[in-house]
């Protein structure tokens, strides 16, 4: 379940507020630029779908983006628990970070946990299957795929080179619930 769990950013073990419900986070989120929507396949996917299956499932929902929002390119991630680099992306996403370009994801299958430290809040998006989140250009955040990742995302971007981070050095992703904690 898409669950949104956000937290003033002086007290990362008490929620101020935890939604369940795909409107109201959707309204939440967009309050702060950050567009959260749920988009169906129009194909069957499943394990051994390959990156252009997975792209021609949801085609008409990623050219609607891209004309929308300037983006370019398309690709399709996969992280599975055997993977062995998977300690190492993890702690390379768990520091807060920012991106000249809207951060992109749509969760094809598994799930994941963006952190969004927004003004005095943070807010934590489980996002699922079927969940397109866009955190804004310059937004600090921080994602979480837990210890055993298992998901497959498509990634939109707006920059050929992909996925380029720029770390602000703050800990504050330290201090919050980790994926184990916040993911059910």
């Amino acid at each position: 379940m898409s669950r949104l769990t956000i937290f003033n950013e002086y007290n990362p073990q008490n929620p101020v507020q935890v939604l369940s419900n795909a409107q109201e986070i959707t309204n939440a989120l967009k309050g702060e630029g950050v567009l959260f929507e749920q988009w169906e396949a129009s194909a069957v996917i499943s394990g051994q779908s390959t990156q252009e299956e997975i792209l021609a499932a949801y085609a008409a929902q990623v050219e609607k983006l891209k004309a929308e929002g300037g983006y370019q390119v398309a690709d399709v991630i996969n992280l599975t628990p055997d993977n062995p680099n998977k300690t190492e992306l993890r702690k390379k996403f768990l520091d807060e970070h920012i991106h000249s370009e809207d951060e992109v994801r749509f969760f094809v299958k598994g799930d994941g946990l963006f952190y969004l430290h927004l003004g005095d809040k943070v807010y934590a998006v489980q996002c699922e299957q079927g969940d397109l989140i866009s955190v804004p250009a310059n937004s600090n955040h921080w994602f979480d795929m837990g210890e055993n990742p298992d998901f497959t995302c498509i990634r939109i971007f707006t920059n050929p080179e992909g996925w380029v981070a720029q770390y602000t050095g703050n800990k504050i992703a330290d201090l919050f619930p980790k994926y184990e904690a916040l993911a059910q």
